[in-house]
């Protein structure tokens, strides 16, 4: 049988595939190479730029005796970061006894009294009372709710159970969502809704946030290995 007297469609499965050109080949490898190598170079230029900001830092405030230029003839790099996280350490360590508490209590009555200081002091202040009164259940699940309109699908975290006013105006039904905006998960919105109505995912938290910073290119396999499927919550 003549190839010209084959149908279209079978036509193209019989011809021999184009062969690729050099200059592709050569830029397909480049792009993937380039891909691969983009994470990891971030990663360390991110990195090296905050530890050489925090040695820019702390270093100078130390006396000479305790900086490693004093007896080598270079600056150990990281050696501000280590201060700082002994120092962070020492410094949590002493606030949980009793002076502590005290001093902090102490710096913040007089912190809060300064005319300009107290407008920046307050909102750091309760940022450190949020992650302090939740350090034991920040968000645990990942969810799915209609937002902003009904049809219309979000991802968020479930902040716990409606309470205070929320709680006496809505009733028992209804949890705390929070659901993040792309790519800056950092601010959001605060979603009260029935329990019911909202649909719960296996992935985890980290697995969540991935995908709200990737803009949702980054998507978890499904089913997990090991991970049983959680029915949806209708």
């Amino acid at each position: 049988m003549n190839d010209d007297k084959l149908p279209d469609d079978l036509l193209g499965i019989v011809e021999p595939p184009q062969k690729q050109g050099l200059f592709a080949w050569l830029r397909e490898r480049f792009i993937a190479g380039m891909l691969i190598a983009l994470p990891i170079v971030a990663t360390f230029v991110i990195l090296e730029f905050l530890i050489n900001l925090i040695d820019s830092r702390v270093v100078p405030m130390l006396p000479p005796a305790l900086r490693p230029e004093t007896y080598l003839d270079y600056a150990v790099p990281g050696f501000g970061l280590i201060i700082l996280l002994l120092f962070l350490t020492l410094l949590g360590s002493v606030a949980t006894n009793f002076l502590g508490n005290y001093f902090v209590s102490l710096t913040d009555r007089v912190l809060t009294r300064v005319p300009v200081v107290r407008s920046v002091y307050s909102v750091f202040k309760q940022i450190r009372d949020v992650f302090q009164s939740n350090s034991a259940g920040q968000y645990k699940e990942v969810v799915m709710i209609q937002f902003p309109t009904e049809g219309s699908w979000a991802i968020g975290f479930v902040a716990g159970a409606v309470k205070g006013e929320m709680r006496h105006r809505l009733g028992t039904e209804f949890i705390g969502v929070f659901v993040p905006t792309t790519p800056n998960p950092t601010s959001g919105f605060l979603v009260y809704a029935k329990a019911s109505d909202v649909v719960k995912l296996d992935m985890t938290i980290e697995e969540g946030a991935k995908v709200i910073f990737s803009g949702g290119l980054v998507i978890p396999e499904y089913p997990a290995t090991g991970k049983p499927s959680a029915p949806s919550a209708k």
